[in-house]
């Protein structure tokens, strides 16, 4: 169990970088964009760890409170929930 929930991790987080980059090009082209809902969802499935890293190694999102607050909120609850659970261990 905790095997496939470290690779369930792994991958989830990958996807959130992935997408805070892909975002981030299509907004210097002025292309559609990823909605943020659809950003926050990657998150909220525990790609918050991802989405954040992604924030800030893109400068993507960095000046929206929404997502400077709301993604690390997001992060210390999975953390809270993955120990509670003994997924991790800290």
């Amino acid at each position: 169990m905790i095997k496939f929930v470290l690779y369930y991790l792994i991958l989830i987080n990958l996807i959130g970088v992935i997408i805070m980059a892909y975002d981030k090009r299509r907004a210097i082209n002025h292309k559609w964009r990823v909605p943020e809902a659809h950003l926050f969802f990657i998150s909220i499935i525990f790609g918050s760890l991802g989405s954040i890293v992604g924030m800030f190694l893109f400068h993507h999102k960095t000046k929206h409170l929404k997502f400077t607050i709301g993604m690390p909120l997001i992060l210390i609850i999975q953390v809270i929930i993955l120990y509670k659970f003994r997924l991790i261990l800290l």
